[in-house]
């Protein structure tokens, strides 16, 4: 694990995927291992929780000292008042949506939030097919972002590669989770930098 984590140490942040074999079909890990993963990473923890009751464990998470916490729409009771109370633990609040989630009963709200992790895949497994058609959800979000001056970061996270990295960055992402197009090359480093150089070209901001 430690060093998996020092492959990426110049990536941004370490995306952990938390499943719980109930919101999403797959079981990875819990407060435990994020813990151990904490205390040896180089670099912040981007926790993203696929799991049923976010209210009872997304907290734990950012009291662990996870950098940012994101929690499903889907799963979550009271969206706002978690994310709130992310906040006030310290962490960054993170709220994600799968593909057929529609975003607009978010514009009213997105200053609640530090970020949004439109879902690129359906939840669950790696190395699946980006799903381009996510990008107009993703434009919308990036347009009504701008409109109301929101600072919020917007993420993308599945089949992020080189190939598919630009879409989502012409679209308005500006922060990115690749799995397969980072530990499977060769040279790990320089494929994150080769994916934030894409990006950063592609980008809808200077």
């Amino acid at each position: 694990m430690q060093a998996d984590l020092a492959r990426i140490a110049t990536a941004d942040f370490a995306h952990v995927d938390v499943m719980d074999n109930h919101f999403v079909p797959n079981l990875t890990f819990g407060p435990q291992m994020v813990e151990r993963i904490q205390a040896t990473s180089p670099i912040p923890l981007d926790v993203h929780l696929m799991i049923t009751d976010p209210e009872r464990w997304a907290p734990g998470y950012a009291e662990l000292g996870a950098a940012s916490v994101t929690f499903h729409l889907e799963a979550a009771a009271d969206p706002i008042s978690l994310a709130r109370r992310l906040r006030d633990i310290g962490s960054r609040a993170g709220v994600a949506v799968k593909p057929g989630t529609p975003v607009e009963g978010l514009y009213d709200v997105l200053d609640e939030f530090d970020q949004i992790l439109v879902m690129t895949v359906e939840p669950g497994f790696g190395g699946q097919s980006f799903m381009p058609e996510m990008m107009p959800k993703l434009r919308a979000l990036a347009d009504e972002a701008r409109r109301r001056g929101s600072q919020i970061w917007l993420q993308v996270d599945g089949g992020i590669s080189d190939s598919t990295i630009e879409l989502a960055a012409a679209a308005g992402a500006d922060t990115f989770v690749a799995g397969s197009a980072v530990y499977g090359a060769d040279d790990v480093e320089a494929a994150v930098t080769r994916l934030r150089d894409l990006a950063r070209a592609a980008s809808l901001e200077p």
